[in-house]
């Protein structure tokens, strides 16, 4: 300000003075830039910087974190990444819940039964005294199957959700796998299906056991299908495993629509995703148009969406069960395809030749020190110094 008023006074002198000035007037940039008013609130305005310690505690970690995701849900009026990305990539829409129902039990009965097995453990003088001896043993048994009835299928979902089986299955829809699905593979079952962990396509050479709690009556439909698999098509899928009209808990005593066929992932292609998803029928389901010929080694009579075949019996089946592995290209695959599928063996890598260095020389005039490195570490007698 003091600047401008010196130069305007320049200005009048000059006038004053006969001297002629068609130079433009300017002003300085202190006086353009004026910072306008916000339009609302910013954030911790109405925190008192110079008096932190009149702050609510927050006094435990889950207070925080509460106070912290509604402050991170809250609409503000700025632009932020997150409406930057979402507006990019046309987001906005919540996924469907497409899975079973689920009637979660009374919050003061739970405190209530809980409460009551802790008065009962310490009234148990059995209990005490091996917790006092460092002899009790927590029957671990007990502990998983409460984990599968409360907060097991939860975690099965975000795992799912991680490796990205609801957004290639199912996109934007996701349920939530309240049965527990137990696979394994082998005479002595010691290959299991968890939840991504890595099994070997010979290990998977043979159809799996498939076990899971069902009422006696009541039907299902058992799903194995690849997201990562097709060679053609990225948004396709081959099904390995397709049986319906399942009988209780006996997958055997259902229809095979389509027989199955161990993975084949491709060499060079890395891991690749095989979901096994178990459906709910409400009652008996018509899959004569989706039945395979058996036997089907046929790629393109393999070619699948597990969302379009969830639509077409939309009305009838429910996804209620998960359990997924990972698999990489070895020998068998190589004997699947040319075998089973009666094709040539796709390769997605290439093999690199050796380097060729012609023979050590004892005595190599005009050659660097490193020259004795090419040759260490080979089968064949070398110079040099060891």
């Amino acid at each position: 300000m003091a600047l401008q008023r010196t130069v305007g006074r320049l200005w009048r002198i000059g006038a004053d003075l006969g001297v002629k000035n068609n130079a433009r007037p300017f002003t300085t940039a202190a006086v353009l830039c004026r910072r306008a008013a916000p339009l609302g609130p910013m954030p911790n305005e109405d925190i008192d910087w110079q008096n932190l310690e009149s702050l609510e505690k927050y006094r435990s970690y889950t207070r925080y974190l509460t106070a912290a995701e509604e402050a991170n849900n809250k609409e503000v009026w700025w632009k932020t990444y997150r409406k930057h990305v979402d507006k990019q990539s046309g987001a906005g829409l919540e996924p469907v819940n497409i899975g079973l129902p689920h009637c979660r039990p009374s919050r003061t009965k739970e405190v209530r039964e809980r409460k009551r097995v802790v008065r009962e453990n310490r009234q148990n003088p059995d209990l005490e005294r091996a917790a006092r001896l460092r002899t009790f043993r927590i029957p671990l048994d007990r502990v998983k199957a409460e984990w599968e009835k409360t907060n097991g299928p939860y975690h099965i979902q975000r795992l799912a959700d991680h490796y990205g089986i609801y957004r290639d299955l199912f996109p934007m829809a996701y349920f939530v796998p309240r049965v527990m699905l137990r696979v394994t593979y082998g005479d002595d079952n010691s290959a299991a299906v968890h939840y991504g962990n890595h099994l070997s396509p010979t290990q998977a050479s043979v159809a799996p056991h498939v076990s899971f709690e069902a009422e006696e009556n009541s039907l299902w439909t058992l799903l194995l299908t690849s997201p990562d698999e097709h060679l053609q098509d990225g948004e396709q899928e081959y099904v390995h495993w397709l049986v319906g009209n399942i009988s209780g808990n006996a997958v055997h005593s259902g229809d095979e629509v389509c027989h199955y066929i161990a993975p084949f992932p491709s060499k060079g292609t890395g891991f690749q995703r095989y979901v096994f998803i178990l459906f709910k029928q409400e009652a008996h389901v018509d899959y004569s148009n989706d039945v395979r010929p058996s036997p089907c080694y046929c790629l393109k009579q393999r070619s699948f969406k597990t969302v379009e075949f969830y639509k077409k019996h939309e009305g009838l089946i429910t996804p209620a069960g998960l359990a997924f592995f990972q698999s990489q290209w070895d020998e068998s695959v190589t004997s699947t395809f040319h075998t089973l599928l009666n094709m040539r063996e796709p390769v997605f890598e290439y093999d690199r030749p050796p380097v060729y260095h012609p023979p050590q020389r004892k005595y190599p005039h005009g050659q660097p020190l490193r020259y004795m490195d090419r040759y260490r570490g080979g089968k064949e007698h070398t110079y040099g110094i060891y």
